[in-house]
């Protein structure tokens, strides 16, 4: 036997245990992948092919994202190729996934922070002031329109001038209190998230016992008509006046109040 083929005849030499391969960490499945998407997740990608009605960008998961030329910009291009090349870097917001056909849509439009049918009465929402006007004041809530925070929801207490209580930029939370996305409008209040003062209280409960023009017209009438006999509008007025003495009482002494001015007319009119 040559020394040849008794050198194929040996057997082979076990490898070294060091020189084995170490096992890698796997990486993230595809579909993991895809199961991480969500609307609006910002996503770094490439661009990969050019088309006259879009582009395809690759954002590691497998399959390409698809940006429409209309999602392109807030002005849409004539042509995609004006805007986009092979090989560019860009930013897309997820719009739409379908794992099932493997699809991505996707947008290089920033999205908003919170769509119409994303907002429902109560929700509490946070947000920059953009405007100031002496009827309230209006809040970046990342919806399309600012949301408004009328006077009267500023405070339980009165509120003589918005521009006296807040600045522009500054940082305000409020409870929505009204939405419609017909109209594209959403009302806020700052009172809805704080408890009421009791000089607040005692204000509300004022307003609450002030007469109506009904009862002042009837009250009219009594004063007026001295020799006329109403036992039954009588009855009615005195209970209605005890049920509002009942609630106030406990109230501050001396403090002028909107019903006291009320009276103070009434008795002005029957006097003259």
């Amino acid at each position: 036997m040559t020394e040849e083929n008794a050198a194929l005849t040996e057997p082979l030499a076990a490898a070294p245990a060091d020189s084995a391969p170490s096992a890698e960490p796997t990486a993230p499945s595809q579909a993991d992948a895809w199961q991480a998407l969500k609307p609006k997740m910002e996503l770094k990608g490439v661009v990969k092919r050019v088309e006259l009605f879009g582009a395809f960008v690759d954002v590691g998961v497998g399959k390409d994202a698809f940006v429409h030329i209309s999602q392109i910009s807030e002005e849409p291009p004539k042509n995609v190729n004006d805007v986009l090349q092979e090989g560019q870097a860009v930013t897309v917001w997820v719009r739409h996934v379908d794992a099932e056909h493997g699809r991505i849509d996707a947008t290089m439009i920033k999205p908003l922070g919170l769509d119409w049918d994303e907002i429902r009465v109560g929700q509490v929402l946070s947000g920059k002031i953009v405007r100031i006007e002496n009827y309230g004041v209006f809040v970046d809530v990342g919806a399309e329109r600012p949301g408004m925070v009328h006077v009267k929801e500023l405070a339980h207490g009165f509120v003589g001038s918005p521009a006296d209580v807040y600045q522009l930029g500054e940082e305000l939370t409020a409870k929505v209190i009204k939405v419609s996305s017909r109209k594209k409008q959403l009302d806020l209040s700052v009172k809805a998230l704080e408890a009421p003062t009791a000089a607040a209280a005692d204000e509300d409960s004022d307003d609450e016992n002030v007469p109506n023009a009904i009862e002042l017209a009837l009250r009219r009438a009594l004063l007026n008509s001295a020799d006329a006999n109403f036992p039954e509008l009588e009855r009615a007025l005195a209970g209605r006046a005890a049920h509002k003495a009942s609630s106030r009482k406990g109230k501050r002494r001396g403090k002028p109040n909107a019903r006291s001015q009320a009276e103070e007319t009434l008795s002005s009119s029957s006097e003259g």
